[in-house]
């Protein structure tokens, strides 16, 4: 983050079953931890009393040596020098951590819940193909003397750039016309569910990737990307692989094309990770495979951990450094060099493209923040962020905005301390945004993953974030949150927050156009929500509620936002997981992906 055939899965019916045939158990772990409630944004903060776990992100703690991916094995120590590759890799122990009575899991969280997240971080090192990379804002005008990935000489000095909009088509963040409407009726229906597939007993295999389209939905599986009817859920297609898939790009081109990157085989007991070296452009509508490539660091292939899409190119990312390929061809645009002192870690798509540069010692780094040109990989403009901070994300390319942990500040496990708005024309620090761990929900792996950020969403030149969850207006026994918006200018709050509603979470989910969509987790007796949020009044309409039968909101439930994959378009809304396992410790039936339409 190599070609016996995987172990047959369980195959998902042509016929999707009907509203609330969700069967009985099957013995399977649910798709992710429950997470943490600390206190609320704005809130009195008070020390967190012993409580069951329940939904939030947890307090960090190293985690426990789990088993290898796929069988037992030794797990690396994520907080000390980087295994090499190769190294055995970490597979998840789940166990069911039941939230209080009636609070739909929320509640604070236990030292075992945050051991178990802990597995979650090890579980990106699975999919990452097994590499660890080894306070203050920055911004030196100096340049880097050094050779990147892309051939140039290290890019422009900080603040100066020609302000060339590199842009694709992934899409802006800042479209004015929003797309979703108000459904005739907004009470929805389950369209189809796909169930878990069967894994091999205490396996866990990766199936990051989901994406919608006007004519599929379609879901990577146990070494397969599967597209779906988006209403039936009948099989379109299969695109069976050799491997599981590592990770997919969250982006598409105009014509729907996106890239994954992948296992060369499936793990086995002595190999339980062959790395992430296979790079595949797919069709998404045509349900096909357009090529797959590679590239090496001397002559060992990459295993990469991150897969973005801008424009027409496909760029991947790990600690070997970066490499890039034209989406119609295959053809390899730009791939590390011997000579390179330092190295692409990922990249940021979409709009723009960017790439996080590591430079300098492990113990030492400096990240350049890079937007560069997605053809050429020419450096456009650079933001070098403070000796010492040794990971960011890339939370949105245009407007630009990064996250890190400074000082390893984010006691949670969340990995975001503070925001960094950039301008991607001049390369200058626009602000620098605290975002203390205990106020805001909101989390990033930059560790592993540039792209990965959840619950973060960035439009009309605001940063959306959902606060932690407090106290609602029924005391201890109901809880609630708020999203609320931060100028990427100033960095100050506007003024304007989103209110979740009693014994409701509330997360950011995407931008349509200047609206910002959202989805309400829901409490112990009714089903989650998708409300539109008015750009300008941040007025909130409901689009879409699901059932609140028991069996459907546990299906439902067991979609962790925090981890799960959320994909919502034209009345539909559909969660999926990121990964497959057998830990014999459930009881409860698990599932692939779920959809929802409204009725």
């Amino acid at each position: 983050m190599t070609q016996p055939p995987p172990p047959p899965p369980d195959q998902p019916p042509n016929q999707p079953p009907q509203q609330g045939a969700f069967g009985p158990p099957v013995g399977q772990p649910p798709q992710g931890p429950p997470p943490q409630t600390p206190p609320g944004y704005g809130y009195p903060q008070q020390p967190p009393p012993p409580a069951p776990p329940g939904y939030g992100y947890p307090q960090q703690q190293p985690p426990q040596t789990p088993p290898g991916y796929g069988y037992p094995g030794q797990a690396p120590n994520p907080y000390g020098q980087p295994p090499g590759y190769g190294y055995p890799q970490p597979t998840m122990p789940l166990q069911p951590q039941p939230g209080p009575p009636g609070q739909g899991g929320k509640g604070k969280v236990n030292a075992q819940l945050a051991i178990i997240v802990s597995a979650v971080v090890a579980i990106a090192l699975i999919v990452g193909g097994g590499i660890w990379y080894a306070s203050s804002d920055g911004g030196s005008g100096k340049k880097d003397d050094t050779a990147n990935s892309t051939g140039g000489t290290g890019g422009t000095d900080a603040g100066k750039g020609d302000g060339k909009d590199t842009g694709g088509d992934g899409g802006s963040t800042t479209s004015t016309d929003p797309v979703e409407k108000v459904p005739a009726n907004t009470a929805s229906k389950v369209l189809f569910q796909v169930p878990a597939p069967r894994v091999s007993k205490d396996t866990t295999i990766a199936t990051n990737g989901s994406w919608l389209t006007d004519k599929v939905y379609a879901k990577s599986g146990v070494a397969e990307v599967v597209g779906y009817d988006p209403d039936k859920g009948t099989k379109l297609w299969t695109i069976k692989l050799p491997g599981p898939v590592c990770q997919g790009s969250d982006h598409t081109t105009g014509d729907n094309r996106t890239a994954i990157v992948y296992q060369p085989e499936m793990p086995t007991k002595t190999e339980p990770s062959h790395g992430c070296s296979q790079v595949a452009a797919i069709d998404l509508d045509a349900g096909r495979k357009l090529w797959t490539k590679t590239a090496t660091a001397g002559d060992e292939p990459i295993s990469f951990n991150n897969v973005t899409v801008s424009a027409n190119t496909v760029a991947v990312g790990s600690s070997n450094g970066g490499a890039a390929f034209d989406i119609s061809t295959g053809k390899q645009l730009w791939a590390p060099k011997p000579t390179d002192t330092c190295y692409d870690s990922g990249y940021g798509g979409g709009a723009k493209l960017v790439a996080v540069r590591r430079c300098g010692s492990y113990d030492a780094p400096q990240l350049h923040i890079q937007t560069i040109d997605p053809k050429s990989g020419k450096v456009i403009t650079e933001y070098k962020m403070s000796e010492g901070i040794a990971y960011a994300s890339v939370v949105s390319t245009d407007p630009l905005v990064v996250a890190a942990d400074v000082g390893e500040a984010a006691k949670d496990g969340s990995g975001i301390s503070d925001f960094f708005s950039i301008d991607n024309k001049t390369g200058k620090l626009r602000t620098r945004i605290s975002a203390p761990s205990d106020q805001y929900a909101a989390s990033c792996d930059g560790i592993t993953r540039v792209e990965d950020c959840h619950q973060i969403v960035v439009g009309n030149d605001r940063l959306y974030l959902p606060t932690e969850e407090h106290d609602g207006s029924g005391g201890a026994l109901s809880q609630t949150n708020e999203i609320v918006a931060l100028d990427l200018t100033t960095g100050k709050q506007i003024g304007q927050r989103a209110d979740a509603g009693e014994d409701y979470t509330i997360m950011p989910l995407r931008m349509d156009g200047t609206n910002l969509l959202a989805y309400k987790r829901p409490p112990y007796d009714k089903g989650g929500q998708i409300v539109s949020i008015d750009g300008g009044s941040f007025k909130e309409t409901k689009l879409l509620e699901n059932p609140a039968t028991e069996s459907v909101r546990d299906a439902e439930t067991s979609m962790s936002p925090a981890y799960s994959e959320f994909r919502y378009g034209q009345g539909r809304l559909y969660m999926s997981a990121v990964f497959a396992s057998d830990l014999g410790s459930s009881k409860d039936k698990e599932y692939l992906a779920l959809a929802f339409g409204a009725s």
